[in-house]
């Protein structure tokens, strides 16, 4: 039995995810060797990571298999995201309009910035003190 796959790499702050799309699923989610509603509990994060899917109307088109690591629920969460819709574009090159218009295909450049030197943390400066 041998299925097809198509990957993509998403990242998100320090978060990286490699996402593999399975052809012929009936819309599994597995994260981390976990079901995706366990690895995502928070309410509406599962929906958010599945966006790309739903914009192209293949919800229940594919199994989605993940292996993410670093960072946070929110960079790993967006960091799937991406990489679904990249995945998704090996697939069908047409739908690049689709998920360019809800805006998937864009990697958020935000990070944490550097500590500096003499402040507390990246802006935050010691409290002054007159005498």
């Amino acid at each position: 039995m041998t299925t097809q796959y198509y990957e993509g790499i998403g990242r998100r702050k320090t978060s990286t995810a490699r996402v593999r799309i399975w052809t012929g699923g009936n819309g599994s989610v597995i994260i981390n060797d976990r079901p995706g509603e366990e690895f995502l509990p928070r309410e509406g994060d599962l929906a958010i990571a599945l966006e790309p899917l739903r914009a192209v109307g293949q919800e229940r088109a594919y199994n989605v298999t993940v292996k993410v690591n670093g960072g946070g629920i929110s960079g790993q969460r967006d960091a799937i995201r991406l990489g679904l819709a990249r995945a998704l574009l090996k697939v069908e090159p047409e739908w690049r309009a689709v998920l360019r218009e809800g805006d998937h295909l864009s990697r958020d450049p935000r990070i944490k910035e550097r500590k500096k030197p003499g402040l507390k943390r990246a802006r935050k400066a010691p409290t002054y003190t007159k005498r």
